[in-house]
């Protein structure tokens, strides 16, 4: 595709919500308003899903496409793990295919020999049913999905206030073209690096500069990049998405990743003066139930 073609694209996705999760949250956050008429069919799918604290009792199932589905069966990541915390826990976002919830178990664990961390924070994963956000995000929308800080988590257990008040560190320098080198260091490498190789891993997003930042500092071994693409924001955390989980039907997996390791003229592209600094745009209509997959009417009315 055109990228005068690709950007107005892009950046609708982006004006769908804010990627960089580093918005703070209550303690003690306000119930929501009951919705008047929940059964119209132009209410917002968010709307529907948005109220819903709990999973869906059903068989775990990643339903549809990452941005345009739900997820039936969510299991919750626990808040506190030996090498994780969970970030923003007035979101009730810490919920994921149990696929995903075992590989970040699994990776964290790895973290402490990975590259020094005691572990990771762990920012948004999906809704309790997955479905379109209330704020922030296109997609996270079937539970393979994950947001992982970069920042180590701490050698201590974090407040429920810090949890909502701290931000992760920006590790993109002020003009957007590079990382900050005061912030970026090699074991954020080592960290994206390493999530990267594991075969279920589809993608992972980064920020453009932090792109070419592991482009860079790769050396010769570079079939892993090729994973890792860059989309805006993304300056305070990494996207983890994984594939399908194997014979669920209804999922629909990512594209593979492009040949090569992306770091020639497709990343170059996003580091100009017209994509790093895009025109503001009109967000487009939110989705309908009509726009899911019929499925996650199911998964919506369900236990």
């Amino acid at each position: 595709m055109r990228a005068n073609r690709l950007l107005p694209l892009l950046l609708a996705l982006v004006l769908a919500g804010p990627a960089s999760g580093q918005e703070p949250g209550e303690e003690e956050p306000k119930a929501l308003p009951r919705l008047k008429n929940p059964d119209d069919p132009a209410t917002p799918a968010k709307e529907l899903f948005g109220r819903k604290p709990k999973p869906a009792s059903l068989e775990a199932r990643a339903i549809g496409f990452y941005s345009r589905g739900c997820l039936a069966g969510a299991q919750a990541l626990p808040v506190d793990g030996k090498t994780w915390q969970v970030m923003r826990l007035s979101r009730n976002r810490n919920w994921g295919h149990p696929d995903l919830i075992r590989f970040i178990e699994k990776m964290s664990a790895r973290v402490p020999q990975i590259n020094g961390w005691p572990g990771l924070l762990v920012g948004d994963i999906s809704q309790p049913r997955g479905g379109p956000m209330l704020t922030g995000h296109a997609s996270h929308q079937i539970g393979l999905d994950a947001d992982i800080w970069l920042t180590p988590m701490p050698d201590r257990r974090l407040s429920r206030k810090e949890r909502e008040q701290m931000s992760a560190v920006n590790l993109v320098r002020e003009d957007r073209e590079d990382v900050d080198p005061a912030a970026y260091t090699p074991a954020h490498m080592a960290l994206i690096r390493a999530v990267s190789r594991e075969p279920e891993v589809a993608r992972i997003f980064v920020n453009p500069a932090i792109k070419r930042a592991l482009c860079r500092d790769a050396g010769q071994d570079r079939a892993w990049l090729s994973k890792v693409r860059p989309i805006w924001g993304h300056n305070y955390h990494f996207h983890i998405r994984l594939a399908c989980p194997e014979g669920q039907e209804g999922c629909r997996d990512q594209d593979p990743a492009p040949p090569g390791d992306g770091c020639g003229a497709d990343l170059e592209k996003w580091l100009t003066p017209e994509w790093l600094f895009p025109r503001a745009g009109v967000p487009g209509p939110p989705l309908r139930m009509s726009a899911l997959p019929k499925e996650c009417r199911e998964v919506l009315v369900s236990p």
